[in-house]
């Protein structure tokens, strides 16, 4: 049965001194304005506290109060309860038992929803308190397009038994309104549902794989319908404005896809593979905006320095990192900080990424000769003031930015390094001359991304002793640290961690570096840089994150597997290699994918 309050909620709250008079009229007069209910504005108006409310609601209701994070769900459970329903009605079927399921609400009291999930649901409900943060996020990982997915992958095969049916094709992708359009518009939906930064789409003999990278790390989902790849692909082909009859040659492309109301821009990839046409596009939300320096995890006093020597006139700054660590993301953060109308701002890219205004950006292509060093060229023609390029790729393109550097204009670029101390030494390797590097660089940031443990599920984690050993040569007082790991929990997908943050290094130039790279002397440059006052390695920032909680040991460690940018752990006796005694955290569930190998967990379109 449906409990109820004795009285209505504001009044009751009053009744109970929970809150005064006053306050609830200014809470209704809110209500009034914002169409909210009562509860949602006295938490909005900080009256009381959303914990506070609801375990009020639980004791005057006699339900319990539960929290998601402790509990595993049953996806089958909690497609009782279509999601329309749920997320309109913040309801939630979390455990079907003999006589009853338990369904989670924010707010318990709501007739109206009960009655509405009495009528969807094959048993009687037996109500609880949840918060509505956690509702939220449940629903997301929870209402998958899996089966969604799955129904238009069949739909599209049947529609498309010949894979060579060619006239088929050129119909279907020039509608909206079909298999093909309403399949890849389920699969731009749950990758951004999931933040993913990329999808993969790759064909084999018998199954259709479709990837996403959610926080660094792949997920893979099975579509058995292999035949449909050549639909998909041909359709990204033309959203894309590539050559259809092109298929044994990489092409790349660019298109835009609007997902709940947001625009989505997509790089997209193709590539001959032994099944097909590999794809992978990269998802970039336009409607998200640019972050700001401090949003990048950048620590605040590396971010003041950084802002001064951006003040400066004129001098090199790399930010360097491999693919994916956020290079560009810094940059374009850099150049908001500039973006002013008495500043001239030219970029040369490949991609451009994100369009920015007021700024000149130039994308580079190759097939018409529009290459880095030629635009660069005329770049500085355009009297600009400041010139991003978008990498360093080749030694032409060095000596020009940094002859730039050195006639009044400020450049910004990326290498693909390790750590900002090897960048210099790679500029060298290049060939730049090395008067030249010690006279216009100025600063180098380093970056990575690291996977900030999950908040609802983290624990205390205690380290084995290899692992402290590996600690211990970062910073001799690890061993007093305390740490954090996450154990898998629904809001995480089981992986334990849930988004990531930047962890960076910045080196300034001092006169006896300058005087090393002059002399093109590597080794007293590394020298001169590590024992440079407010230089801190990588690892030494991840490892403060990680005694902060926000990330795991195993993140530090595999950290220092990929840059060994501390001399101690280069040389150390290999008791247990990082990426080892890294392995600790839990492992995900696992699933078994048609040829028998283990997958990490998620849902498995078409298998069942």
């Amino acid at each position: 049965m449906q409990p109820k309050l004795k009285m209505r909620l504001g009044d009751l709250l009053v009744h109970e001194n929970v809150i005064t008079e006053a306050q609830l009229q200014d809470a209704l007069n809110r209500q009034k304005t914002n169409g909210r209910k009562l509860g949602q504005s006295l938490v909005e108006m900080g009256i009381v506290s959303e914990q506070k409310l609801l375990t009020f609601l639980a004791q005057q209701l006699n339900v319990p109060l539960i929290d998601l994070t402790q509990i595993r769900l049953d996806p089958d459970v909690v497609k009782k309860i279509p999601e329309v329903q749920a997320r309109r009605f913040r309801a939630l079927a979390i455990r079907e038992e003999e006589k009853h399921i338990l369904v989670g609400m924010s707010d318990p009291a709501d007739l109206v929803a009960f009655d509405a999930l009495s009528n969807v649901l094959p048993k009687p409900i037996k109500l609880a308190v949840v918060r509505e943060a956690q509702l939220l996020q449940a629903f997301d990982n929870q209402y998958r397009r899996t089966d969604e997915i799955e129904s238009f992958a069949q739909e599209l095969a049947s529609e498309y038994q010949d894979s060579q049916n060619f006239d088929f094709m050129q119909a279907a992708t020039g509608e909206e309104d079909t298999a093909v359009a309403r399949l890849l518009q389920s699969i731009f939906e749950d990758a951004v549902q999931m933040k993913a930064s990329d999808i993969h789409i790759e064909p084999e003999k018998d199954v259709l794989r479709i990837r996403q990278r959610v926080d660094g790390v792949l997920q893979e989902n099975v579509i058995r319908q292999a035949n449909i790849a050549s639909a998909l692909v041909l359709r990204l082909k033309l959203m894309s404005g590539l050559d259809i009859s092109e298929k044994r040659l990489p092409q790349d492309g660019r298109t835009q896809v609007t997902v709940k109301g947001h625009t989505v821009d997509v790089r997209l990839s193709t590539m001959p593979i032994q099944g097909g046409e590999s794809v992978v596009m990269r998802l970039l939300d336009q409607s998200a905006g640019l972050l700001t320096l401090e949003q990048t995890g950048m620590p605040q006093h590396m971010v003041d320095r950084y802002r001064i020597l951006l003040q400066r006139p004129h001098g090199m700054i790399l930010v360097t990192g491999p693919t994916g660590s956020g290079k560009s993301t810094t940059l374009y953060a850099s150049l908001a900080e500039m973006n002013k109308a008495n500043v001239k701002i030219i970029t040369v890219e490949d991609p451009v990424e994100y369009r920015l205004p007021r700024i000149n950006q130039v994308q580079i292509n190759d097939k018409i000769g529009l290459r880095f060093s030629n635009v660069l060229r005329t770049a500085l023609r355009q009297d600009p003031d400041v010139i991003m390029v978008g990498e360093m790729r080749d030694t032409e393109t060095v000596e020009i930015g940094m002859r730039g550097a050195l006639t009044g204009h400020l450049v910004l670029s990326t290498l693909h390094t390790n750590d900002a101390i090897s960048s210099a030494v790679r500029l060298l390797d290049m060939g730049a001359p090395g008067y030249l590097v010690a006279s216009s660089l100025r600063a180098i940031i380093a970056q990575r991304l690291i996977r900030r443990n999950c908040e609802q599920c983290a624990t205390d984690y205690q380290p084995l002793p290899e692992e402290r050993f590996w600690l211990s040569n970062i910073d001799p007082m690890a061993a007093q640290m305390q740490f954090k790991q996450g154990q898998g929990c629904d809001a995480c997908n089981l992986t334990g961690y849930r988004g990531r943050v930047g962890v960076f290094e910045l080196l300034e130039m001092t006169e006896s570096m300058m005087e090393a790279l002059k002399n093109s002397d590597n080794n007293r440059f590394t020298n001169e840089a590590e024992k440079a006052p407010n230089y801190r390695p990588l690892a030494h920032m991840a490892l403060e994150y990680a005694a902060q909680g926000i990330t795991s040991v195993g993140e530090v460690l595999r950290l220092v597997e990929t840059v060994a940018d501390v001399q101690s752990v280069k040389s150390a006796p290999a008791i247990q290699a990082p990426a080892e005694a890294a392995l600790h955290a839990p492992a995900p569930e696992t699933s078994s994918n048609p040829e028998g190998q283990a997958s990490q967990s998620g849902p498995n379109w078409g298998l069942e």
